[in-house]
């Protein structure tokens, strides 16, 4: 095929600019995630440590910040498994059948993506406050949900609760139905065929959205302080300790607090990436 001398130079130039054009985005992304991550990174820690490791230790060994770390951990181990089993099921009702309302539900997994957390938070002050709907139906019983751990953990559910059916669905919808057929029609239970030919399938995005579900977990702050009350070594969680800290003026403890939470942020982010590697390997 004849090629003209213009559209030699074309290529010629194409194979010379690329390289350029490669290198001019590798670093203006470097320089993107070196001012906003590494940067704020390391800030903290330097922050964190400016007064030496004694004072660092102190701030994360005192009482408070101990409620804080087990009030965190406690919303965490609630919120996660729940959003776990309302997670699969919702990805199993959505990709494997047609009803009524699917639509609906589609739209209600994805509301707390749409609706700000300060505004979630507020939602169930009206709902479970003194003054809220229900809020003299409790006081009579001696019920106290804002301003207390029931609050927080309704919260933090709230917030997370999205994550693990929005990673899940689309695994399903992509892998089929046609072995769970198959198994229906060779006499195998629902439950048997879920555990044994679903779940295994989609395993990596349960984790996945597992993974997530606990970091937004930990790390809520919005919809958690509006419902917390802040009462320090009641109902503080990390983020709103270190925001407490950092109101007084102690800025050691406030950063040490936020350097755990970086840990823990950069800990979550390694088993991320493991479970991506891991499921593109198998």
């Amino acid at each position: 095929m004849h090629v003209s001398s213009l559209q030699l130079r074309r290529r010629k130039h194409a194979h010379a600019s690329t390289p350029l054009v490669r290198w001019l985005l590798i670093g203006t992304a470097l320089l993107f995630l070196g001012l906003f991550l590494v940067v704020p990174l390391v800030a903290v820690f330097n922050h964190a440590f400016a007064k030496g490791v004694g004072p660092y230790l102190d701030a994360l060994l005192e009482p408070e910040a101990w409620a804080a770390i087990r009030l965190t951990l406690l919303a965490a181990a609630i919120a996660v498994p729940l959003n776990l089993v309302f997670g699969l099921a919702a990805a199993w009702l959505i990709a494997r059948f047609r009803f009524p309302g699917r639509s609906l539900l589609l739209t209600l997994i994805d509301l707390p993506f749409s609706v700000s957390p300060v505004i979630a938070g507020l939602i169930f002050v009206l709902l479970f406050g003194r003054q809220g709907w229900l809020g003299p139906w409790l006081a009579e019983r001696d019920l106290q949900i804002i301003f207390a751990v029931p609050g927080i953990v309704l919260a933090t559910l709230f917030v997370t609760f999205p994550f693990v059916a929005r990673e899940v669905l689309p695994v399903m919808q992509a892998q089929g139905s046609d072995e769970e057929q198959a198994a229906l029609t060779l006499g195998a239970s629902g439950l048997r065929t879920f555990l044994q030919i679903t779940l295994p399938k989609v395993k990596w995005g349960v984790l996945y959205g597992v993974i997530l579900c606990n970091a937004r977990a930990m790390g809520e702050f919005g919809a958690v302080s509006v419902v917390s009350g802040h009462v320090r070594g009641v109902t503080t969680t990390l983020p709103l300790h270190a925001e407490i800290l950092y109101n007084e003026y102690d800025y050691v403890g406030a950063f040490a607090v936020a350097s755990l939470l970086t840990v823990l942020a950069l800990i979550t982010l390694a088993i991320k990436k493991y479970v991506e590697w891991r499921a593109q390997e198998s």
